[in-house]
């Protein structure tokens, strides 16, 4: 035989020297949850090692995190009850929970990145991304909401706007209230193929943002289509998208590659709740070998083709020096 590619596997020096997928700090974003009051930290029940922090101790976190190298974090506000109305108002409020934690977090750390996340269902009484009238989820309507929430994170410091709310023209939107209140340099990360998946339960667990009522298969996509993916990242390429994220990412690594192949802008995958309950279930029940379970799921998204990848491994890969 001339060829035995054996021999490229042969010892762990020849291994690392023909790796063709690396995954360091700078791929990976840390999402982060936040609750209002002071010395909070309690652990989501159905994601074992995460956290809805305070803003004091979020900072603490994120000050910890920038230590190890981790540099980028996307915030999620879980809110009380009693703030959530019909047209999410609390979400664009001067004094909110979300707002006070951009700001601080910029204040004390203004070489982080800052991704917020703009959509309605945290903020909503209803549980959903758009308005709600007569059970139908209005897209028109919404965008002004996602535009003063959009505005309002800029102006307190944003780095990225990552809209996640999947309503058609919402990147067009935001980029022209963006740019017409001066924040040019502002990024914005499409949540472009969102899926209506199964794998979102320990996140709205995690935040209490889940449906009032039916479900979110009317703008979010199903599950079974591909080239419906396509479209989405166009559109929100044509209207200034600077990142396009595929969610899940696990399940959907075929769509992150097919969108990969067909833009130059850089692709971003989030590494789900579910996806991250599920390893550590096993990882729990002795079942996986957590740091190469958790290694090779990282390492098959960013070899997909995502050069960001939001996850809730994020830190402890680092912490524990597994990359």
């Amino acid at each position: 035989m001339l060829q035995r590619p054996r021999r490229n596997r042969k010892s762990e020096v020849i291994r690392q020297m023909v790796q063709e997928t690396h995954v360091s700090a700078a791929n990976l974003i840390f999402p982060l949850f936040i609750v209002d009051g002071t010395f909070q930290k309690t652990e989501v029940a159905s994601m074992p090692g995460i956290y809805r922090y305070s803003i004091d101790n979020l900072l603490r976190e994120i000050e910890s995190c920038l230590k190890l190298g981790l540099n980028s974090f996307d915030l999620f506000p879980n809110i009380e009850e009693s703030l959530k109305d019909t047209m999410a108002t609390e979400s664009h409020r001067d004094d909110s929970l979300y707002l006070r934690a951009i700001r601080e977090v910029k204040k004390n750390f203004p070489e982080a990145c800052v991704i917020t996340d703009v959509a309605m269902d945290p903020y909503s009484s209803d549980g959903h991304d758009g308005i709600v009238k007569n059970g139908e989820i209005l897209n028109d309507e919404t965008l002004e909401v996602l535009g003063k929430m959009a505005l309002a994170h800029a102006q307190c410091g944003a780095d990225i706007i990552a809209p996640s709310d999947m309503m058609d023209g919402r990147v067009g939107y935001i980029r022209k209230v963006l740019d017409e209140n001066s924040f040019t340099n502002v990024s914005i990360m499409s949540y472009s193929a969102k899926y209506a998946s199964a794998f979102y339960g320990p996140f709205r667990d995690a935040l209490n943002s889940a449906p009032k009522f039916g479900d979110k298969k009317t703008y979010q996509m199903n599950p079974a289509n591909q080239r419906e993916a396509l479209i989405e990242a166009n559109l929100d390429e044509l209207e200034g998208a600077d990142f396009l994220m595929i969610k899940p990412a696990l399940p959907y690594l075929d769509v992150i590659k097919l969108i990969k192949d067909n833009t130059e802008l850089p692709v971003a995958a989030y590494n789900v709740s579910g996806e991250y309950a599920m390893i550590k279930a096993a990882i729990q029940k002795g079942w996986l070998n957590e740091q190469r379970a958790i290694t090779e799921v990282l390492t098959s998204i960013r070899r997909a083709g995502a050069t960001a990848i939001l996850t809730y491994h994020a830190k402890e890969v680092l912490e524990n020096k597994w990359l």
